[in-house]
């Protein structure tokens, strides 16, 4: 935490976020790109000139990840052992148009240019995540149903990417494998059948969150029946989810609908009434928001 000024490292953790691990995420990408132990382009040009940029954006997006890109530049500065300074004027979540200023920051060339990329990186990727997820959060709006997302995010990224969707005004789901148990049919066929394999981890996990991933009315009747608390519906079209969510919501069940939905159809599949929409696809498939460092 020491590598970010006091403000910046406390702006991150009152957003979920860990200071400590994202310094060490931008160690990594900063490493990355450093490899060869220093940007020779730069160094070769400039000097010890002081500097003024802005981030602004290039397109219509959601805010994600801007706190994010000025740690980049706080901790390449640490590390340099210059000085830099940055002022945001629009934060994450919000609602941006081309030629909004975002970030301002002041410093050493040199380091703004080094860290030029890996903020961009970082923050364009992010605010991508970001404005998936508004998408259906928009396509959504007026109904009961909430987004929410996978474990389908980049390695390394998970706690950025899930922060991304928060900010997207999305829900997470599991952070990681041991938040919930999800039996899919790789887990059923191995156990023997459904009901086994909820036994199974009632046994050896009791008191976990028990979801299960059914692809058919039956295996819905089946999941109810076994006590699960919440049933993914995979791949099923609205009828039957529509007759999987009566069977449900009397029994308190949590339903989920997953499998290659599509934003247009957000409406659609909340008209069946089924709690949440799984979407992996705005954190795998999210294309980057176009942001850029403009030099005064």
């Amino acid at each position: 935490m020491r590598a970010l000024p006091d403000t910046l490292a406390h702006t991150l953790s009152d957003r979920g976020l860990n200071p400590d691990l994202v310094v060490k995420t931008i160690t990594i990408c900063l490493d990355e790109d450093l490899r060869g132990g220093t940007d020779v382009t730069t160094e070769s040009i400039f000097g010890d000139y002081v500097g003024r940029a802005a981030i602004r954006a290039r397109q219509h997006g959601c805010l994600a990840g801007i706190p994010v890109a000025t740690a980049v530049l706080h901790t390449l500065a640490k590390r340099t052992g210059t000085h830099v300074e940055s002022a945001v004027h629009l934060d994450d979540g919000a609602r941006v148009r081309p030629g909004d200023t975002i970030v301002t920051v002041t410093g050493a060339l040199r380091t703004l240019l080094v860290a030029e990329r890996t903020m961009l990186n970082l923050a364009s990727h992010l605010s991508g995540v970001a404005t998936a997820t508004s998408q259906w959060v928009d396509a959504l709006d007026g109904t009961r149903t909430k987004v929410r997302d996978t474990r389908k995010t980049i390695p390394g990224l998970r706690d950025l990417d899930k922060y991304a969707v928060r900010c997207g005004g999305g829900l997470n789901h599991r952070m990681g494998l041991s938040d919930a148990a999800l039996i899919k049919d790789n887990h059923i066929a191995a156990a023997g059948s459904l009901t086994a394999a909820v036994q199974a981890v009632r046994t050896r996990q009791p008191g976990i969150i028990c979801e299960v991933e059914c692809d058919t009315v039956d295996q819905v009747r089946e999941a109810v029946e076994a006590g699960v608390t919440t049933i993914l519906l995979d791949n099923m079209d609205d009828t039957d989810m529509t007759e999987a969510v009566s069977i449900c919501r009397p029994h308190g069940v949590v339903t989920e609908a997953s499998g290659g939905l599509t934003v247009d159809r957000a409406k659609d599949v909340a008209a069946t009434g089924v709690d949440y929409i799984a979407v992996g696809a705005i954190t795998h498939s999210a294309p980057a928001l176009d942001l850029g460092l403009d030099f005064d």
